[in-house]
């Protein structure tokens, strides 16, 4: 056997161990959009094998691109990276384009104290449109510390930048992305409790618009899960075809060891593990595999063969 096939066997045994361990949690395997580089050796794969995620996309700073590629060459088929970038950086498109030649395969997390709709964020949209690399960018109109200040704001007006961008494949995540689920967005509230209002910004996008997708991460995405769970479920449904499981989890093992986290619904846990279920529990077989494999999958254009 020489070492590309040696490589090859390995790749499969390990793949078929994850699938086997991902199918006998989750019913299936499962793609993790959104993952983000660890510091310590061997951290991206420990999470994803503590909490039974098949495949991870790291969402990777420019600055920690080196580190996602090792990590993608040494797990063969159980990684692949987007980049992001701080956008008021001058020569911050320039980072983006030359690490997607360089394998990133889309861009995110974009997540920078710049209007959804300004300038900056409007060359990402076309660099997207031209590299046919999705954009996961990161909404939030209020800050949830002091001195925090806002990521990407003006969620409001974000339909008629995915409308005059139909090329472009947006996907939606962050508090402000799953608080307009709903129509009454109460005032420097991140994360709202309580009924949703039909007829939020993010819904209609969702509907409205098939260039527009939305992320299941993070404490944002599980509070959506838990403050109105019958709309919830109702959401879900109508929306099979256009949402992804993400975890954009902080805890080391997948199993909630060194969550930062003090949010009830993900203090102490991990947030894969916890959205993972909750989705489980409101949505049919069919409807979760869509979600937690199928859309990622295809949107991303990514395969297991």
């Amino acid at each position: 056997m020489n070492r590309r096939e040696f490589l090859g066997t390995a790749a499969a045994i390990a793949l078929s161990r994850a699938d086997a361990q991902s199918t006998a949690e989750w019913g299936g395997p499962v793609l993790d959009i959104h993952l983000h580089p660890r510091q310590q050796e061997g951290g991206e794969l420990d999470h994803i094998n503590g909490s039974g995620v098949t495949m991870a996309v790291l969402l990777t700073r420019a600055t920690m691109a080196d580190r996602a590629k090792a990590v993608v060459a040494k797990n063969p088929g159980r990684f692949v990276w987007f980049v992001g970038m701080d956008m008021t950086r001058p020569d911050a498109i320039d980072i983006l384009r030359k690490n997607l030649a360089a394998g990133a395969i889309g861009l995110g997390e974009m997540k920078s104290h710049v209007a959804c709709d300004g300038p900056e964020m409007r060359t990402v949209y076309s660099l997207a449109a031209e590299m046919n690399a999705p954009v996961l960018i990161h909404f939030a109109d209020f800050p949830q510390f002091e001195g925090e200040g806002t990521w990407n704001s003006g969620i409001a007006r974000f339909p008629a930048v995915v409308k005059a961008n139909r090329k472009t494949v947006f996907i939606g995540h962050g508090d402000g992305f799953w608080a307009n689920t709903s129509a009454d967005v109460p005032d420097g509230v991140p994360y709202p409790t309580g009924k949703i209002k039909p007829g939020g910004v993010s819904d209609r996008m969702l509907s409205e618009y098939p260039n527009f997708y939305g992320d299941f991460s993070a404490n944002s995405g599980r509070n959506f899960l838990g403050r109105d769970p019958d709309f919830a479920a109702k959401f879900i449904e109508r929306h099979r075809a256009k949402l992804m499981f993400g975890c954009d989890c902080s805890c080391r093992d997948g199993r909630g060891a060194g969550q930062s986290s003090k949010q009830p619904l993900i203090a102490g846990k991990c947030v894969a593990r916890e959205t993972l279920t909750a989705l489980k529990q409101m949505a049919s077989a069919a409807v979760f595999r869509q979600i937690v494999w199928e859309n990622g999958t295809r949107l991303i254009k990514i395969s297991r063969g």
